[in-house]
């Protein structure tokens, strides 16, 4: 059965990025849906998968989230115009049966992603 989670690690401060709005969108051609919205706990992680089982399937979708809010609220950054503030990541899925982990490595000029276990 495959599922699909994430995490927020902010790097700056060295420890897990609580309180991140993440929203996940399908893409499908021109298409983009958003089905699922979640908030990171005090470990950096979603309650539950963003999607498993019948749920996840084959194709496009993007992992959007909410750095900007986090980074102001952590007092990372000011009220003005932010270097990051919401941090898109499209990713395929081919084998709807397989675990795909996003994570998202965050600090206020930058970030990374990677296809975790």
């Amino acid at each position: 059965m495959g599922r699909l989670s994430t995490h927020v690690l902010d790097t700056a401060r060295g420890k897990p990025a609580a309180g991140v709005k993440i929203m996940l969108y399908r893409i499908s051609g021109q298409s983009h849906r958003k089905i699922k919205e979640m908030i990171t706990n005090a470990d950096g992680r979603t309650d539950g998968p963003m999607l498993e089982g019948k749920d996840l399937t084959a194709g496009s979708y993007e992992l959007v989230f909410c750095a900007g809010d986090y980074l102001r609220a952590s007092g990372q950054a000011g009220k003005g115009v932010l270097f990051l503030d919401e941090v898109p990541i499209r990713f395929g899925v081919p084998d709807a049966d397989q675990h795909y982990h996003v994570p998202l490595l965050i600090c206020p000029f930058g970030y990374s992603t990677y296809r975790g276990s």
